[in-house]
């Protein structure tokens, strides 16, 4: 069936999407114009990443460092009139690192004799007071390897007392995209979401799974040339059941009365990714409209969602957004939800960034939570609303939806959902 149902409703899509050859210019203008800046929100002087074959840093490729082969280090100083990037690499790579032009000097080693010697030479020369290293407690900030971080300590000397953890800055850096970029992820999440509608179109009460749905996406995905925004075992997640978390479909098959969750995010370019839900109602034989109670609830979520929507401005912390939807909740009588309100999206469908969250029910807001919002950060963001099931099961709709966020406010990336897309008995 499932075959079958695929074949019939899945046509050529034929679909323009941006490729890698976009990124070398815009990762250009990140480093020139974006990295100064948020070295100097974090309070550094200088960045150290450190480059290898085969288990890289998360960062390399926004560092120019993705082809490294023996270890490599490369360094980003802040000067009086921007930045000063510079490449300290074995020999062999250090030729195609030149030709790249991301960093204004390549120095080139020896295979096999170490970084150390040029670190610390540059470190002498530039005399940073706080050296940010790829430590932190996000994965994304987390680059170093123990062993790596060993051979820094011995290598670096008594320039290892002024490092500190390059958390901050990363998140300065990486939350903010540039409008180039809101523009890819713009057309990437039209797709993110029509798709999504599609494949609600095609499904039939009764014989359609939750897997179906998910297999008509990946077959969109594989069509269009476009990978999965996040751990492919688990994108899209198709839930027409109890509360499930992030997971896998499974072979439920829809019935009347069930509200669908489609968790889904593609990736563009090779580079940048969205996270889009979208929900459906299914209708009972004869009806033409959902019930009052499924559209009240509906319309719950919905107002969480706008309440969020309209929290989000520069200089909002990520809490005062969680904190504006849970308002809403409580007033709508939803059950308590232990997720955040949202999170930035763009590199990673969990990029880093101010987190919209920490108004959860004993909890004290910290970290991230507590972090401003500035324009050009892109999140994606639930609308909440809860009610219990039998026994302990819960049913969550949590309509999700991104944005950007501009010098007034928030502004859609696509139109958010307004209506449950309805699926008629036949």
């Amino acid at each position: 069936m499932r075959t079958a149902l695929l074949a019939v409703l899945l046509v050529p899509a034929a679909l323009a999407q941006p490729t890698t050859s976009a990124w070398p210019e815009i990762r250009a203008e990140r480093i020139a114009r974006l990295l100064p800046e948020a070295m100097d929100r974090a309070e550094v002087d200088a960045w150290l990443i450190l480059c290898r074959e085969n288990d890289n840093d998360p960062m390399a490729r926004h560092v120019g460092c993705e082809n490294a082969g023996g270890e490599a280090a490369f360094l980003f100083f802040r000067t009086d009139d921007g930045l000063s990037p510079i490449a300290v690499s074995p020999a062999g790579e250090a030729t195609a690192l030149g030709e790249l032009g991301v960093h204004d000097r390549v120095i080139e080693i020896e295979r096999g004799a170490g970084v150390w010697p040029s670190v610390v030479a540059l470190f002498d020369e530039h005399a940073p007071e706080a050296v940010a290293i790829n430590r932190g407690s996000t994965p994304i900030a987390d680059g170093l390897s123990s062993t790596q971080y060993e051979r820094m300590q011995a290598g670096l000397g008594d320039w290892m007392d002024r490092t500190v953890s390059a958390e901050r800055l990363i998140s300065e850096w990486l939350a903010v995209k540039t409008p180039a970029e809101v523009e890819i992820m713009r057309e990437a999440a039209a797709l993110t979401a029509r798709w999504q509608e599609e494949a609600y179109a095609a499904a039939v009460p009764g014989v359609t799974t939750d897997r179906d749905i998910a297999d008509f996406l990946e077959a969109r995905m594989a069509e269009a040339g476009v990978g999965d925004g996040w751990a492919p075992d688990q994108n899209p997640a198709v839930n027409s059941g109890r509360d499930r978390g992030h997971s896998h479909p499974t072979d439920r098959v829809i019935q009347p009365g069930d509200f669908i969750q489609t968790d889904f995010g593609i990736r563009v370019g090779d580079m940048w990714v969205t996270d889009i839900q979208r929900f459906a109602y299914v209708l009972a034989p004869g009806e033409t409209e959902p019930p009052a109670e499924a559209l009240a609830r509906w319309e719950a979520a919905k107002r969480g969602s706008r309440a969020a929507f309209e929290a989000m401005r520069p200089g909002a912390r990520g809490v005062d957004v969680d904190l504006a939807q849970r308002a809403v909740m409580r007033e709508d009588g939803s059950l308590p939800v232990m997720w955040s309100t949202g999170h930035p999206v763009g590199y990673w469908a969990h990029d880093s960034g101010p987190s919209l969250g920490g108004g959860q029910e004993g909890r004290t807001p910290s970290g991230r939570q507590l972090d401003v919002l500035r324009p050009g950060m892109t999140f994606a963001f639930d609308g909440f609303h809860a009610w219990p099931l039998e026994g302990d099961d819960t049913k969550t709709i949590s309509v999700e939806e991104m944005v950007v966020i501009t010098d007034d406010g928030a502004e859609w990336l696509v139109p958010p959902q307004e209506d449950l897309i309805l699926i008629p008995s036949r």
